[in-house]
């Protein structure tokens, strides 16, 4: 199940939101064409749980301070697929919970749903060694304020059934709640066999978007009226 686009009108142009895509862009472009050791430059600027518990840097490049690297790591990704991916979810996510918030606010949401995430892959693996990269925890983060937002908006959404694909219109409280619900599933299954120290940081996933839930509550937005 993919989703594609929402139903969801903005009044402004998603400047931020545009920006930030094209800094993961730009990000990429220069990790791996720019860069020669694109390995020496992830474990350099991607974040290391270890690094922030212990205090230990890795690598003599690491950046000072240290948590900087949250930052830093938030426009990483570890691949072609994992960007378009993230940028996808968001395009589609990301423009509505700006024009929402305003674009000075959605700035500050969406690094401190970032920093949320990243503590969420921390409490689980606190002396992890391995570098944690990606948007994702920062985006869960604008599909949590979404939901809170717009549960009743209409998602477009590619579905697979079998050997059959349809497009179908889907709440987004049925789309993201069904998201949300894999990433549990995925991280508690992770938890118990890795101790949650490798492979996908299912729990940053969930950490932005409990992160993403909690601060569209306290930041509260523009004054509008929501079409869905």
């Amino acid at each position: 199940m993919i989703p594609l686009w929402d139903e969801m009108p903005t009044k402004r142009i998603p400047v931020i939101t545009i920006i930030f895509i094209l800094i993961n862009f730009l990000v990429y472009y220069y990790q791996f064409f720019m860069v020669v050791d694109t390995n020496a430059f992830i474990n350099t600027y991607g974040l290391i749980p270890i690094e922030l518990t212990k205090g230990i840097a890795l690598s003599p490049n690491t950046p000072s301070p240290v948590y900087m690297t949250i930052l830093f790591s938030m426009f990483m990704h570890g691949g072609l697929v994992h960007l378009l991916g993230n940028m996808l979810y968001l395009w589609i996510f990301g423009n509505n919970v700006e024009d929402y918030l305003g674009r000075i606010r959605f700035i500050i949401f969406y690094i401190l749903s970032g920093i949320f995430a990243a503590l969420g892959q921390i409490l689980i693996a606190p002396n992890s060694n391995v570098p944690m990269i990606g948007a994702s925890g920062a985006i869960a983060g604008v599909l949590g304020a979404y939901l809170i937002l717009f549960p009743r908006a209409r998602i477009t959404t590619l579905v697979f059934f079998g050997f059959f694909i349809r497009l179908i219109k889907l709440p987004a409280i049925f789309v993201l709640g069904l998201w949300i619900i894999f990433q549990l599933f995925y991280g508690l299954s992770e938890l118990s066999l890795s101790g949650g120290g490798a492979g996908v940081a299912w729990f940053a996933h969930i950490g932005g978007f409990i992160g993403g839930i909690a601060l569209i509550k306290l930041f509260g937005g523009r004054k509008r009226d929501y079409y869905y």
